[in-house]
């Protein structure tokens, strides 16, 4: 809640002003059933045309002054709600922006996605509905009982009794209804999550023929946020038809006891009429109230998911240290280990290497070997839990992490391209790149041929994940978006996997020639693409296996020696022990 009140602090006078107009507008509002009482009692009774044109003209006044003080209100509740809801969203944007991996896996995407979405729109909506109604609805109960108890006292007791059984009423059904609306969203975080799961593997689903069975699971997903979204409206529905029979009932009292003192001569019949209007309005701000306070549940249980991320910290603090600009970097590992949340053994387990400025080191072994989890470690992706990792000889927990990223270049097993041109593509390596840069990174990463087929070169339009190119294409220039800002390191994460043999020979062969200064970690399943490697590290199970030349492995590996004996054919494995 204070962080919520931060946000309207800085649009206090809309904050303000908008409560205040809708409090005008109130005013103007209760003094409505005792213009109609005097028509009643006096213009009617007295047959008086002039003083019923007069008090006509003053109800169409109070009107449109209502009207505009409302429009007011809600014209500036509204910019203090959007103001802050943007806030928020920028703020919690830039806030996951401070997590690592291991925070995102956590909290998990979709999860994020609904907090900076659907919760935030709902403490938006709140917000606005608040300013609006949390002093006018009070207002005019309190504003209905006082006119009550200045037009009959002994009538006006009616009031006394019915206001509290309302109040009553309203907060037990929302003590019970707030829990149940933070169950709603949970599911709601169910329902995002397959319904994003179907959408990423929609080609999975469809050649394993499995639409049908992901239908039935989404179902039932479906059905869970169905059923408790239809269990809390129910009981949120309760607030109408009860404080409907209670105001009902008071009515009925004020008529009961207002005909007895009409009898009596003690109460006029306009009077009557104005104490059933005080209940009238009581009545619709009661309901306004009920509904407000319902909308607030729901606005106070995703403003809860929303702080859930707020306060939830980047395990990784940002050093001080700089680098002194780009060049030859060193990478040496000593002695580190690192493990995945909630897991039994470490991913990394007391890895201690070192690639010298130019190196180029190849990194081999099986699917959950931690081949991939030790290169994320390097930009820092994941913080190192024990030991530590020197990039030009510095601890890279001391730098910051802007220098140390703007020094690498990071090419991850899934490529990932943005809706854009090609060259604003390829600028996120560099942001001032020319487009010579561009080209001869192009060049490098052997894209530059299909590029020039499409004909745009570098206006070359790219959809969405680039789902207008081929997964080879996609990496390929993903490769080049990393090459164009020359780094002193660059990381290949198994991103050539979706080329062919011949063209994955020839990008090996032109960042080998082209990148001389650069220390290179190529990850790879193939033992084509890590075997000329100055350094190749077999992973097993987290730690090294085995640390050398390809022909080093394959005589003091046998882990290496199996992984080659698989791929190549026994004559060319015994050709490179020789």
């Amino acid at each position: 809640m204070k962080r919520l009140l931060d946000y309207l602090r800085k649009n206090l006078k809309e904050t303000i002003l908008a409560p205040l107009f809708k409090m005008l507008e109130a005013s103007f509002e209760l003094f409505v059933p005792l213009v109609v009482a005097n028509m009643i009692d006096i213009g009617v009774a007295g047959r008086d045309q002039g003083y019923l044109i007069r008090m006509g003209c003053l109800m169409v006044i109070l009107g449109i002054v209502g009207f505009i003080s409302s429009a007011t209100a809600q014209y500036f509740a509204a910019k203090s709600a959007v103001s802050a809801g943007t806030a928020m969203r920028n703020d919690l944007f830039a806030h996951m922006g401070t997590f690592t991996y291991q925070e995102i896996d956590q909290i998990g995407t979709s999860t994020l996605i609904t907090r900076m979405t659907s919760d935030i729109n709902q403490v938006q909506n709140g917000v606005n509905m608040f300013l609006r109604l949390f002093l006018r609805s009070p207002f005019v109960v309190l504003g209905a009982v006082v006119m009550a108890f200045a037009v009959d006292r002994r009538t006006a007791v009616v009031f006394a009794v019915t206001i509290p059984v309302l109040f009553v009423v309203v907060f037990l059904i929302l003590l019970v209804s707030m829990p149940l609306y933070q169950r709603v969203q949970k599911q709601l975080d169910d329902v995002l999550q397959k319904t994003r799961e179907n959408l990423l593997g929609i080609r999975v689903i469809r050649a394993f023929n499995r639409q049908k069975s992901e239908m039935r699971e989404f179902d039932k997903s479906s059905r869970r946020l169905y059923r408790r979204q239809i269990f809390v409206g129910k009981i949120s529905a309760l607030l109408n038809p009860v404080t409907y029979v209670v105001v009902n009932l008071g009515i009925i009292g004020v008529l009961w006891a207002g005909g007895r003192q009409v009898n009596a001569g003690r109460l006029t019949q306009g009077e009557v009429i104005a104490l059933i209007n005080y209940m009238s309005q009581i009545l619709a701000e009661l309901i306004k109230l009920a509904n407000l306070m319902i909308l607030l549940s729901r606005a106070a249980a995703s403003l809860s998911r929303v702080e859930q991320v707020f306060q939830t910290e980047g395990s990784i603090t940002d050093g001080i240290g700089e680098l002194a600009g780009k060049g030859a970097a060193g990478v040496t590992f000593d002695h580190v280990s690192y493990s995945y949340a909630g897991a039994k053994q470490p991913a990394v387990q007391d890895v201690t290497f070192c690639a010298a400025p130019g190196d180029t080191i190849g990194i081999i072994g099986g699917t959950g070997s931690g081949k991939t989890t030790l290169v994320n470690l390097i930009p820092r992706f994941y913080e190192v839990q024990e030991g530590e990792i020197r990039f030009q000889g510095q601890n890279i927990k001391n730098l910051k992490m802007e220098h140390l990223r703007e020094n690498i270049g990071f090419v991850p097993q899934k490529a990932a391209l943005f809706r854009g041109t090609l060259r604003d593509n390829m600028r996120w390596g560099k942001k001032d790149a020319s487009d010579e840069e561009i080209y001869e990174a192009l060049k490098t990463a052997q894209a530059l041929d299909f590029v020039e087929q499409k004909g745009e070169d570098l206006d070359f339009m790219i959809r969405q994940n680039g789902r207008n190119l081929s997964g080879g294409q996609k990496q390929r220039l993903t490769i080049a978006r990393a090459l164009v800002r020359k780094p002193s390191v660059l990381i290949l994460d198994d991103s050539a996997s979706a080329l062919d043999f011949a063209t994955d020979a020839r990008l090996r062969k032109e960042i080998a020639r082209r990148t001389d200064q650069m220390t290179v970690f190529i990850v790879s399943q193939r033992v084509s693409a890590v075997k000329n490697a100055d350094q190749i590290l077999v992973m097993d199970n987290g730690r090294v296996a085995g640390k050398g030349t390809h022909r080093d492995l394959l005589n003091s590996c046998h882990i290496y020696r199996e992984i080659c004996e698989s791929q190549m054919t026994r004559e060319e494995v015994e050709a490179d022990a020789q």
